[in-house]
């Protein structure tokens, strides 16, 4: 690219990494605030290779149904960086996330993937698992000090991108992998259609209460009506994203577990619960 095309690209004011399932991946927070993950690093972390294309590892024929390759590729982002002479290629962390859940989904309905392609979607799962719960572009904000300089209002921040002004109804939220791991884990014999009511509060616990604290507070105190369910308050942009790829954050975890209660205690230490032990006082038994 010539000097000027290269001066017309935005511009990466903040920079960082980040940490997730032990990869490191490089981000980017640029001058109009979009945040980005190196194509480059996002591969390697991916496929494990040291230098590769993207394109390489969304566009094979068993993903087609599952990853939108043009849409990743097209929506690419170059940009500068201040001090280097290199031009850096960008992915949003809307098309990671659709990259990793593309891959994990291709791997729950047994498309025929490759064993190396197989192998990309469980790390895809570790990768999905390592968001915590304040979210990849929080991370981002965090790693690259963009959080320092960003315009905050705290919870109205919050709940602007969790919280629809107006209803809408989702056809379907929360994927059927996710009942068919509670089923699993469970031994739940009958039809996932019929689940047990008391899957509702495992939802709540492993989805909702992992998610934004402030966010699930304001969505246990301020109940819908009668008939409309807590995610049909959501976003259909971020928040709708941020809930979907939680549930496939959890089904990944699922897949390592053999009981719910394994998954409900790795849930809890992955989102920075603590466990609590209680002491029970009693009478000693009379004497005989």
């Amino acid at each position: 690219m010539s000097n000027e095309e290269v001066s017309k690209l935005p511009v990466a004011k903040w920079r960082g990494q980040i940490d997730l399932g032990g990869e490191e991946l490089d981000v980017y927070v640029l001058n109009d605030e979009t945040r980005v993950l190196s194509s480059g690093s996002t591969t390697k972390a991916l496929a494990n290779v040291e230098r590769g294309s993207l394109q390489d590892y969304i566009g094979q024929k068993a993903l087609n149904t599952f990853i939108d390759k043009e849409k990743v590729l097209q929506e690419s982002i170059r940009f500068s960086i201040p001090g280097t002479q290199w031009v850096g290629l960008g992915i949003t962390t809307e098309h990671f996330e659709l990259i990793c859940r593309g891959y994990v989904q291709a791997l729950y309905e047994r498309a025929p993937l490759t064993d190396r392609q197989k192998d990309i979607a469980i790390k895809a799962a570790v990768l999905t698992s390592g968001l915590t719960r304040t979210g990849l572009d929080a991370l981002i904000d965090e790693a690259t000090g963009y959080q320092y300089d960003r315009a905050e209002d705290a919870l109205q921040v919050k709940l602007r991108a969790f919280i629809a002004d107006e209803l809408r109804a989702w056809e379907k939220t929360f994927p059927d992998e996710l009942w068919e791991e509670f089923g699993r884990l469970t031994d739940w014999k009958g039809s996932l259609t019929k689940r047990p009511k008391w899957w509702g509060k495992l939802v709540i616990e492993l989805i909702y209460e992992t998610l934004d604290e402030d966010v699930a507070a304001y969505l246990k105190e301020n109940k819908p009506p009668a008939g409309v369910r807590w995610h049909q308050q959501l976003t259909d942009n971020y928040g709708a994203r941020q809930l979907v790829s939680r549930c496939y954050e959890v089904i990944g975890m699922s897949k390592t577990c053999d009981h719910i209660r394994e998954l409900r205690e790795k849930v809890a230490r992955h989102y920075g619960k603590k466990p609590v032990q209680f002491t029970l006082y009693l009478k000693p038994p009379a004497d005989d």
